[in-house]
């Protein structure tokens, strides 16, 4: 009789897996490169106002005569300012040791400032209370970018000028000539108004948008016209035809002024239409 197989069961057993760890990723921040607080480079200083005097010095140190003064806005005080060749700063108070003063010479209307003298170039570029005033840092393109704005401000002053009407370019004309402008005609007028747009273009359209300077030009224009007239001391105006008052000119101010703000008031409106009736 045949024997039976007896079945086995193999159980395996379960392989131990270690688990596996995630990695951890640190994000690293990019290092930024700080900008520097001051551009080392040779710079160049001119005066100002186009002007190349042989030599021209001006203030290295702090004197009762001439203070060389900066206030910080951090310490909330003023600060003594100089010119040292052997210190790093143009502070008095950062300098140690003792100082080595230095003249600080234009020549030719001109100061070029080597890049390893950082002290005077902070001085003159930060600090120096003649900044902008006498002199100032050659920059060639600020200098375009000026150039460029005065020349916008030159062509919208000559538009304004072109196209003004006679009477207006009287009012702006009498500000630079005075009592000249009665014995003008009106193209030396024109001429003239021309040349002021081109001189002086903002304090021209400036004066082009008030109105109290046509206005103090009607007043004067009626004075000359025996209409109304200014009281010898400067202080009353009156009609012309009967001697009414019209106006108490305010203490130390012009008549003229005082009549061009009072042709506003609802009374001097009432004038103003009187007088320009009696000019036509």
């Amino acid at each position: 009789m045949a024997k039976k197989k007896t079945e086995e069961t193999v159980v395996e057993e379960p392989t131990y897996v270690a688990p596996v760890k995630e990695a951890v990723v640190t994000k690293v921040k990019p290092v930024i490169a700080k900008k520097p607080d001051w551009e080392v480079k040779p710079r160049t200083y001119i005066l100002t106002g186009n002007k190349s005097p042989l030599t021209l010095t001006i203030t290295s140190k702090h004197t009762r005569r001439h203070p060389l003064l900066w206030f910080d806005p951090v310490k909330q005080e003023q600060r003594e300012l100089r010119y040292a060749t052997n210190q790093s700063s143009p502070f008095v108070d950062e300098q140690k040791g003792e100082a080595t003063l230095g003249h600080i010479t234009f020549r030719d209307g001109v100061l070029t400032v080597p890049k390893e003298d950082v002290a005077l170039q902070k001085l003159l570029t930060l600090y120096h209370p003649m900044k902008n005033r006498r002199f100032k840092e050659h920059i060639p393109h600020r200098i375009a970018e000026d150039q460029l704005e005065n020349i916008e401000w030159e062509i919208e002053a000559l538009n304004v000028a072109f196209n003004m009407d006679i009477d207006a370019a009287e009012a702006i004309v009498r500000v630079e000539e005075g009592s000249k402008v009665n014995k003008m005609s009106s193209k030396e007028l024109r001429r003239d108004l021309l040349l002021f747009a081109k001189r002086n273009p903002r304090l021209f359209l400036s004066l082009a948008s008030d109105e109290n300077v046509q206005l103090r030009n009607f007043a004067i224009n009626a004075v000359e016209n025996n209409i109304i007239y200014v009281s010898q001391d400067q202080r009353y105006v009156h009609w012309g035809s009967n001697d009414r008052k019209l106006l108490t000119v305010p203490f130390d101010e012009n008549p003229y002024s005082a009549l061009a703000a009072w042709f506003k008031t609802d009374e001097g409106i009432d004038v103003y239409k009187s007088i320009e009736k009696r000019l036509q």
